[in-house]
């Protein structure tokens, strides 16, 4: 079964964390799909991929490049896996249990919702996906950010 882990954003932005978790997702041999709810965030993150290190970038793609499915990081805002990718990654409160609902219960080793604690509609969502995915006995895992910006397990 899938595995459903919540990030909460308290000391690094998305544009910081992004990234790193997608280097240790392809690292582990996985394709990752992110999927957000706007063209415009969309856009961002396709830009910071290009550019969030000067010595580096991740190789990605998005619906416009064509041919998803040589790109090991595809970034939608549908709830396609076009790239076969075993890590989704929801951003702005795109919602866990329809990407499930979409591909189906095994279809994902994990799937991860970041979302903004200094946002309080993002806060609200991921608090009520919680809940909901947590009365269905899904296995989650909620991960915080501690002064060091390193990730704590918390539940």
């Amino acid at each position: 079964m899938t595995e459903i882990w919540f990030y909460h954003l308290q000391r690094r932005p998305l544009e910081r964390v992004l990234p790193t978790l997608l280097e240790k997702s392809l690292e582990r041999g996985w394709r990752a799909v992110v999927q957000a709810r706007t063209p415009e965030r969309l856009e961002a993150l396709d830009e910071i991929l290009w550019t969030y290190a000067d010595e580096s970038f991740l190789p990605h793609g998005t619906a416009r490049e064509g041919d998803p499915a040589s790109q090991p990081v595809y970034l939608t805002e549908a709830l396609d896996n076009p790239n076969g990718a075993r890590l989704r990654i929801l951003v702005e409160g795109a919602d866990v249990a329809e990407a499930l609902d979409a591909a189906g219960a095994d279809a994902y080793e994990r799937i991860i919702l970041i979302f903004d604690g200094d946002d309080e509609a993002e806060l609200t969502g991921a608090r009520a996906q919680w809940k909901r995915l947590k009365e269905q006995g899904r296995p989650m895992s909620y991960w915080r950010q501690n002064d060091d910006g390193r990730w704590e397990k918390i539940a």
